[in-house]
């Protein structure tokens, strides 16, 4: 393998500036969040709550379910996949299974280990469907089933007809192609159902406060409060966690060099779910603490926008690193870019989402409120 200083160098680099970051948000958070635990409790002791400030304001509102609950559902479950797939390929990769010179391996083991995954995907779909009040679980679990393999293999499937139409070589047989579809109908569709009937049959998740009947009104926030504007900022940190390994897995796939350094990938993998909780987490604390209390999709958004960094990236690669003239290969670039960002949406934007989830339950449920 090349040049495998830089790598070492990018972990370092990546660790430090991630290391920096728990640092610092850790101790915010701590003495902070402690601060205002103690505080709000103390003041249920000393009766003066008339006025109430910051994120226990909004605990009448923070569970309401958010709009288009369904889809998020959909979305998060669909995230849950793509983790496990993602965690046990990795694995797998780093105890030396998946060798990258036996080609293909690496790809067939994915594609076989996301259709097995389908009971994860279905099941934390539903718990969640459940929590929201949903009552429709079938037609849950096949939106799950079939909104991301379906738009993946739109993509895929229309790039494969650009190739048999310029009579290349590297277009996927038919054969293959039904394979794909029965992993996909025969496999996955089933087990997301069988997830969905196991999530939804557990009890539902509960709120640790009540939601109020009447949402409260949002007051007007600040110009880097807005939901855009936080969100496109909340995508830096994990994309910059993980971009120069992005390169050498970019020059892998286009400019035909073998990725041996499976471990490599292992830790930056786990510095980028670190990176994508914490940012997730702050933001959402500052978003509470102005009293706006629609973090569902947020959270998921927010380190979910990654994603839009790495297409850009992507995009900066072909135009300086790529010589590809042909419209055909670019159509084809582009297209296996959208498939590979459009994933790193869904992952990043999941491991945010139960992150914020995981703290917002974690402090109101430990405030006192009447």
């Amino acid at each position: 393998m090349s040049n495998d200083q830089i790598h070492w160098f990018s972990i370092i680099n990546s660790l430090m500036i991630v290391l920096f970051l728990s640092g610092m948000v850790a101790m915010i958070m701590l003495r902070t969040l402690y601060q205002d635990i103690a505080r709000y409790n103390q003041l249920e002791t000393q009766e003066e709550a008339q006025e109430e400030t910051g994120w226990k304001l909004v605990h009448a509102d923070v569970f309401r379910p958010p709009l288009h609950a369904g889809l998020l559902c959909v979305y998060v479950g669909t995230g849950v996949q793509f983790l496990a797939m993602t965690i046990i390929t990795m694995i797998f990769a780093v105890v030396g299974f998946l060798s990258p010179s036996n080609r293909g391996a690496l790809m067939t083991a994915m594609l076989l280990l996301w259709a097995f995954m389908g009971v994860l995907g279905g099941y934390s779909s539903a718990r969640l469907f459940k929590m929201f009040k949903g009552t429709e679980w079938k037609r849950n679990s096949l939106k799950t089933a079939f909104i991301f393999p379906g738009a993946a293999f739109c993509i895929f499937f229309i790039l494969n007809c650009l190739i048999w139409g310029e009579k290349s070589s590297g277009a996927v047989p038919f054969g293959t192609m039904f394979a794909l579809v029965f992993l996909w109908f025969g496999i996955s569709v089933p087990l997301v159902f069988i997830g969905g009937y196991l999530g939804f049959k557990q009890p539902p998740i509960e709120d640790p406060v009540c939601t109020n009947k009447i949402p409260r009104p949002i007051p007007d926030q600040a110009w880097y409060m807005q939901p855009v504007f936080s969100i496109l900022a909340g995508g830096i940190l994990p994309f910059g966690a993980v971009f120069i390994e992005l390169f050498f897995i970019l020059t892998s796939i286009w400019l035909h060099q073998f990725y041996y350094i499976f471990g490599f990938l292992f830790i930056v993998f786990l510095i980028l779910v670190v990176t994508c909780a914490e940012i997730t987490i702050v933001l959402c604390y500052f978003q509470l603490c102005n009293e706006d209390y629609h973090w569902w999709w947020r959270a998921y958004l927010t380190s979910g926008s990654s994603a839009l960094y790495l297409f850009l990236y992507a995009t900066f690669y072909f135009f300086t690193k790529l010589e590809i003239t042909k419209v055909v290969s670019g159509f084809l670039y582009f297209g296996y870019m959208v498939i590979i960002s459009y994933s790193f949406f869904v992952l990043t934007g999941t491991v945010g989402f139960y992150a914020c989830f995981w703290f917002v339950r974690t402090i109101y449920a430990s405030v006192k409120i009447d």
